[in-house]
């Protein structure tokens, strides 16, 4: 009675493999089944959708103040999140800066997968002397203390997005790196590999023709979990007075400003430390859940 039971639970919680479905709509069918990656990504494009529709749906202008209620409470007005010490509306300044703390995330991971991915590929490929001339490099970097490097550079070249991402993405990289001269590394010995070199193809072809679009798995996964780090380093480095200065808003700078009145108005530093911890929850849910639903060695 007990086999009765248990063999259908077992086989209905993994997604049976249709005739005709290719790696991705296999993997696309195992991500719907992981309850909180699906409500991490619904929540991921609702913040989007929110931060790119900011001057439609914010309530107040961005730059509009109102000094007879500055540090209202939530709830308590016609400010639903309250106001900050010049009177600005905090939900408004919560989409806007939205807006900028997601463009740093997707930008500053962007940048440093696509650095991570060059120097791992070029690594797997080539092994030998490159190999190990890359790989110390990422040694080197991954015993920085970065986050004290960070803060460094954010001092002297700091203050708008295209640095703070520039900076981000500069040392971001060796995670990635180390994944796809794995994944390089192992697909490189593969069939389909040695017939591309026995018909002749370059290393270029076979490496971005064969080998990089089926190291794509390990690179999209490293990529959603590189957003959410990106975000919380420029709120660490705006918290920290060396990230995006105002009157450009993001959350990190949200709560900077909020650290005088932790004791008078507590609301100002809840709201952008809750958008913080929300969007970074959601790609590690999502990151994690991509990760299991790419690896065919995992069941959901």
């Amino acid at each position: 009675m007990r086999n009765a039971i248990t063999v259908p639970a077992l086989t209905a919680a993994v997604p049976a493999a249709r005739a005709g479905d290719g790696y991705w709509q296999i993997a696309w069918r195992r991500l719907r089944r992981h309850r909180l990656a699906m409500g991490g990504l619904l929540i991921i494009v609702l913040l989007i959708a929110v931060a790119v529709l900011a001057p439609w749906i914010a309530p107040y202008k961005f730059e509009q103040i109102d000094l007879l209620n500055r540090f209202a409470m939530p709830f308590a007005s016609r400010h639903l999140l309250g106001t900050d010490d010049l009177g600005h509306d905090v939900l408004t300044r919560l989409l806007f800066a939205g807006r900028v703390s997601l463009l740093v995330g997707f930008a500053a991971a962007l940048s440093a997968v696509a650095l991570g991915t060059l120097v791992g590929v070029m690594a797997g490929f080539y092994s030998g002397v490159v190999d190990n001339a890359l790989m110390r490099l990422t040694d080197i970097v991954l015993t920085l203390p970065i986050f004290g490097v960070l803060l460094l550079l954010g001092r002297y070249f700091g203050g708008g997005i295209v640095p703070i991402v520039a900076i981000i993405g500069l040392f971001g990289w060796t995670i990635a790196a180390r994944l796809v001269r794995g994944e390089i590394l192992r697909l490189k010995t593969q069939d389909f590999a040695d017939a591309a070199r026995a018909l002749g193809a370059n290393e270029t072809r076979i490496i971005f023709r064969h080998l990089l679009p089926n190291a794509l798995a390990p690179i999209i996964v490293a990529a959603t979990l590189d957003v959410g780090g990106a975000i919380l380093t420029e709120a660490a480095l705006s918290y920290f007075g060396v990230g995006i200065q105002p009157p450009t808003p993001s959350w990190g700078n949200m709560l900077q400003n909020a650290q005088s009145y932790m004791w008078t108005s507590p609301w100002l530093a809840f709201w952008p430390g809750a958008m913080i911890f929300l969007t970074v929850l959601c790609f590690n849910f999502f990151g994690d859940g991509l990760r299991d639903a790419l690896d065919p060695r995992l069941k959901l």
